[in-house]
């Protein structure tokens, strides 16, 4: 009986494994570190416009944190052909899938997350990083 007893429970065990999938990790904060790869849909490096200026956006990293502050790294060519690293803090509260961005020293930038996509407009452009 005893022996019966232990070959059912092995064969429920195999049953019960064989029917389960592999376990997915389901990411719920937006922490992380995004990596730009197009701006207004120009992968990068993109020229782009602000005004009456060009630029070329080399690179750009946008840091999210767990704590609610936030890092975006930006390096671009000007139009004289100065290249300039740009480097700015801010916080931000999530509402969903939203982030609200403020800037340190002023300025407010609305983002969203949507699975590894980080996508933000600032200054009238569309700016879209993947973690």
């Amino acid at each position: 009986m005893k022996k019966r007893m232990a070959v059912l429970v092995v064969l429920v065990c195999l049953a019960g494994c064989a029917t389960t999938g592999p376990t997915e990790t389901v990411v719920t904060g937006p922490a992380g570190v995004y990596t730009l790869v197009t701006v207004d849909g120009e992968e990068v490096p993109a020229t782009v416009s602000h005004g009456d200026k060009e630029a070329m956006v080399l690179s750009g990293r946008f840091t999210i944190n767990g704590d609610g502050t936030c890092l975006n790294k930006m390096v671009v060519i000007s139009s004289t052909g100065r290249k300039i690293t740009r480097e700015l803090a801010a916080t931000y509260t999530q509402d969903g899938s939203r982030l609200n961005i403020q800037w340190a020293g002023g300025g407010e930038t609305e983002g969203t997350i949507d699975g590894d996509t980080f996508t933000m407009e600032n200054e009238g452009m569309v700016f879209s990083y993947k973690r």
